[in-house]
């Protein structure tokens, strides 16, 4: 089937000036993407194939489109949420020759309406955030999977999402979960998320985290982040966990380990980290202090059950952008940051560029290594290979003037030995 090209949609091609300046000032802290970039456009490893990417339109996606762009691939990128979209940015890279299929705040309908333009492209490679594309290339749109060779994803959520499909047999493609990268979780995850996370709470409510108690719902890698960062600002960190061995590690990190339910009662600051659907209920809510603040850093919306909470609420108004107040038949007040959108990226601008570095670097090396390989891979998610991602350590290192030291011979062969002990 002949592919549909679609022309962009953004809110504003006037915009594109200082979309550029964004980008521009964003690149200047990816210099492994700008590496590879320069590679890419003299070895053309691209040419000829179209790529689809589906990730919040920020400066740093967009130099990541841009260097597969410039690798020779047609690249058709949407939002991966309706409320991450930066306008300026997405006019920016529209204006570069990338199919851009986003605007901020655009409703569900229409945000459904970008994913299948995209897919309308038949792309041949597939870079998911949330695994939306993937789902739709599953389900509604089977016609689209065809030209689709393989796919990559960046978040934990769509991780979940896709071994879920691995699992039920119905994987079409091989996947590469770059998410589970050690240049991207140990670092973007963590440091990333944690920083982003606590600047969009100070954006919105300039409020004090100092003395604060903040519960962190969720004890993965971006949970680390965030309590490690809320910790760092003063505030008494308390962390909820389904999961027994990360509520041991928060416990041993010094935090204070508990059920919602207790947590509930207690906190001032609550941020939910932990991929998984109403984390934050009715019952909850009816147990918080007054003026207690909810917001959600994890991928979906869905993490407090917000639904829930405009139910039981008798008063909403809305004193800051971005801050709903909800009085409830108690008399108390709490706030909700973001509409419970994923708050680092709806309130503030995601993770810093250095970070993101790393992250696309792998995404795009990672497009490279299927490219040639994704023939004689079976259809399950893949880690991507180690080697990948020790390269991406090494360029980081070496941009940042680091050097490390090397095994010698010896002690290669110590390490390798079995029969070499301290006799």
């Amino acid at each position: 089937m002949t592919p549909t090209i679609h022309a962009s949609e953004v809110a504003d091609m006037s915009l594109a000036g200082h979309g550029e300046g964004l980008c521009d000032w964003s690149a200047q802290s990816m210099p492994i993407l700008a590496r590879l970039r320069e590679r890419y456009a003299a070895e053309q490893p691209f040419a000829g194939r179209r790529i689809a990417i589906a990730v919040h339109i920020t400066t740093e996606t967009a130099n990541l489109a841009l260097t597969l762009q410039a690798g020779g691939a047609e690249v058709f990128l949407c939002a991966s949420n309706v409320r991450t979209t930066n306008d300026a940015v997405a006019a920016y890279a529209a204006r570069q020759g990338v199919h851009v299929h986003g605007i901020q705040g655009e409703d569900r309908e229409t945000y459904a309406a970008h994913c299948h333009r995209v897919l309308d492209a038949r792309p041949h490679l597939v870079i998911d955030d949330g695994a939306d594309l993937t789902g739709l290339l599953h389900g509604a749109r089977t016609d689209a999977a065809s030209d689709v060779v393989a796919g990559l994803e960046e978040t934990t959520a769509g991780i979940q999402r896709i071994r879920s499909l691995e699992a039920d047999g119905l994987l079409r493609y091989p996947v590469i979960a770059v998410n589970e990268a050690r240049t991207k979780h140990l670092f973007d995850n963590r440091y990333g998320t944690g920083q982003s996370t606590m600047d969009a709470v100070l954006r919105l409510t300039n409020t004090l985290v100092a003395g604060a108690r903040v519960v962190v719902a969720g004890y993965g890698m971006c949970g680390k982040g965030v309590a490690a960062r809320a910790r760092g600002m003063g505030a008494d960190v308390l962390v909820t966990e389904v999961d027994h061995v990360r509520a041991l590690e928060a416990v041993m990190d010094g935090y204070r380990v508990m059920e919602m339910d207790r947590a509930a009662q207690l906190g001032d600051l609550f941020i939910t980290v932990t991929s998984s659907k109403n984390v934050l209920r009715a019952e909850h809510f009816a147990l918080m202090p007054d003026g207690a603040i909810v917001c959600n850093s994890g991928h979906f919306d869905v993490e407090i059950d917000v639904p829930a909470l405009r139910a039981a609420a008798r008063k909403h108004t809305r004193p800051r952008p971005g801050v709903d107040q909800y009085t409830l038949a108690n008399g108390r007040r709490i706030t909700l940051l973001a509409g419970g959108e994923v708050v680092n990226l709806a309130a503030a601008e995601g993770n810093p560029a250095t970070l993101m570095d790393m992250s696309f670097a792998n995404q795009v090396l990672g497009c490279e290594y299927l490219l040639r390989n994704a023939a004689r891979m079976d259809r399950r998610v893949h880690a991507l290979p180690a080697d990948i991602d020790d390269h991406v350590a090494d360029l980081k290192l070496r941009t940042l003037g680091v050097g490390i030291d090397t095994l010698s011979e010896e002690q290669i062969a110590y390490l390798r030995s079995w029969d070499q002990g301290s006799a």
